[in-house]
């Protein structure tokens, strides 16, 4: 049976559940659109900063922020279009911005669809109209978010997108990973390195860009918890970001479509057409074993 059910928190929450599974995922529009919860046969699967969170002058550290139209940082919060500066924080401002919710559905699955538009806030920051629809779809151990993006402007829309899982784990050492990817670009130190299939988790920070995945899917298995989460992606997600913080019991997994600065460089970005809409597609997983 699937359900869902709306409850007043500190922000309106939309609970999705599969009660066979029994699976369940919290979404909270207003806060960004965000995922903050999904959990599995029990298990919590994303971590979440609640105090972070309960403060709307911070960004949300946790569930599935959605980066747009950017993703990772400008130099200076900085960007050139047709001579003229703009200014944009890390990751855009999707992720801070109210959406609303334009359809739910219960049949062969849970789904909510949240929409954002284009105002005068954003056009200051980003000078396009678009809109951006967003489905996410919950059904036993799948997750999907389903993303449309249509173009109003009377002109060609550059943009990236992008989301930033945040995975909960009690023990990064237990954590396997599989990313098509040969090396990564480590972006506190401006250097390349090899993968092997683990990072060191005795460092700080770890901020590594895998540029050149050669897949359409990555896998980390969490050996403490005995599951894994599998995440497919279109092709049209060039990069992938591996993030973590020494203390702080997650890891982010990021697709993004364009890597750091595409704004400036132009490295693959999306062009959208004058009233063109594009579509794409991330799919988690998750097992046991």
């Amino acid at each position: 049976m699937f359900a869902i059910a709306v409850e007043q928190q500190q922000y309106k929450t939309y609970i999705l559940s599969d009660q066979a599974t029994p699976s369940r995922l919290e979404v909270v529009p207003e806060r960004g659109g965000i995922i903050t919860r999904w959990q599995y046969c029990g298990h919590d699967l994303l971590y979440l900063d609640t105090g972070r969170f309960a403060n709307p002058n911070l960004s949300v550290r946790g569930g599935i922020p959605i980066l747009f139209p950017i993703c990772g940082n400008l130099p200076n919060d900085t960007y050139t279009y047709r001579g003229r500066e703009y200014q944009l924080k890390q990751h855009g401002f999707a992720r801070d911005l109210p959406w609303r919710v334009s359809d739910r559905n219960t049949q062969e699955g849970v789904s909510i669809t949240l929409i954002l538009e284009s105002n005068d806030l954003t056009r200051s920051l980003y000078p396009f109209d678009f809109e951006l629809a967003f489905t996410y779809t919950l059904k036993g151990n799948i997750l999907e978010i389903d993303q449309r993006y249509t173009n109003r402007s009377e002109e060609t829309m550059p943009f990236a997108t992008g989301l930033h899982p945040y995975f909960w784990t009690a023990d990064k050492s237990q954590l396997q990973f599989k990313i098509p990817a040969v090396q990564f670009y480590d972006q506190t130190t401006h250097r390349k390195h090899p993968f092997t299939g683990t990072f060191d988790f005795d460092r700080p920070e770890i901020d590594a860009a895998f540029t050149k995945v050669t897949g359409l899917a990555a896998t980390v298995r969490d050996r403490q918890r005995q599951l894994q989460v599998r995440m497919l992606y279109k092709a049209s997600y060039s990069n992938l970001v591996f993030w973590t913080i020494e203390g702080k019991e997650f890891y982010c997994l990021e697709p993004w479509s364009s890597p750091r600065n595409a704004l400036n460089t132009g490295q693959h970005l999306i062009r959208l057409a004058p009233g063109d809409k594009w579509e794409t597609q991330v799919r988690l997983s998750v097992d046991f074993f």
